[in-house]
């Protein structure tokens, strides 16, 4: 007799289902497919009292969780991105009412005499309402994704490296006359996180490579259709895409199809924080300063 499958959006949820038939004595085998995704099989006869188990279990836990299944397989949404973008729009109102962007804005020949947090805080600003809107719509999209994928710590540390790489490739390669400001390359970088995503597949079931080349070309698309926009910065963009691809690839590898250790993603999350107070205090300290 064939088994019968319950499908799961995630390998965490198939992982919790499957403790929960255990503790009913419920038989059931944890199935994975890189093209339909994760799921449980139990027997048919089993099939009402692992459902009924599973509802119940629903029931108890149905409290407000950051991160959130969507309806793909595999594929989930962290809710924290809303508030990163919530503090890029705090910064906007704040820019706009005071003169602290020309603090934290990139300015090639200052950061040449040090002022290396510049790569950082210009991450915060936006010329106007128009270019800060592009990148909250855009952003909490591919911010959500990478923060699901590798944990709210990792996923925006990695995307906010990722975009102070764009920020230093705009340094090295423009004069000293250059000056840029804005969240597009840690958009870019979070976008690059989440194009890699498959390589833990391939890496598990190399007759994924099909899956994992057309989440690269699909991502690359992306890129194409909002990163190359002749009045943008497009170094900052392709910088921070590339820089965010490396490092998804990097933990994809390391994390497989797990989500990485709670701890590391406190780590991530405490150095990205500090990262933002300690750029913004040398900024507004060295102002005082002069």
């Amino acid at each position: 007799m064939e088994s019968t499958v319950i499908p799961a959006y995630s390998r965490r949820q198939a992982m919790d289902w499957s403790l929960v038939l255990a503790s009913q004595d419920v038989p059931t085998t944890i199935l994975h497919d890189p093209q339909s995704g994760w799921a449980l099989a139990v027997e048919p006869t089993d099939y009402e009292r692992a459902m009924e188990a599973i509802r119940l279990y629903r029931l108890e836990n149905r409290g407000w969780n950051w991160q959130q299944h969507l309806p793909w397989p595999g594929l989930d949404f962290h809710f924290g991105s809303l508030i990163i973008c919530f503090v890029l729009a705090f910064m906007h109102a704040l820019a706009s009412r005071s003169d602290i962007a020309p603090l934290g804005m990139m300015n090639n020949a200052l950061v040449a005499q040090g002022q290396w947090w510049r790569v950082f805080t210009a991450i915060f600003l936006h010329a106007d309402i128009a270019h800060l809107v592009s990148n909250v719509v855009f952003g909490v999209i591919v911010l959500g994704l990478a923060m699901a994928r590798f944990g709210a710590g990792l996923g925006l540390l990695g995307a906010f490296s990722a975009g102070a790489v764009g920020n230093i490739l705009g340094y090295l390669f423009y004069n000293e006359a250059h000056r840029g400001l804005g969240a597009s390359g840690m958009m870019m970088g979070a976008l690059g996180l989440v194009t890699l995503h498959y390589l833990a597949f391939w890496r598990q079931h190399p007759r994924a490579t099909r899956l994992a080349l057309k989440a690269i070309l699909a991502g690359a698309a992306i890129f194409l259709m909002f990163g190359v926009d002749p009045t943008s910065d497009v170094l900052a963009h392709l910088g921070g895409f590339v820089a965010g691809a490396l490092i998804g690839g990097v933990l994809s590898f390391i994390s497989h199809d797990k989500a990485p250790p709670k701890w590391l993603n406190a780590m991530a999350l405490i150095t990205f924080i500090g990262l933002a107070i300690l750029s913004w205090s040398l900024a507004v300290g060295l102002a005082r300063h002069v």
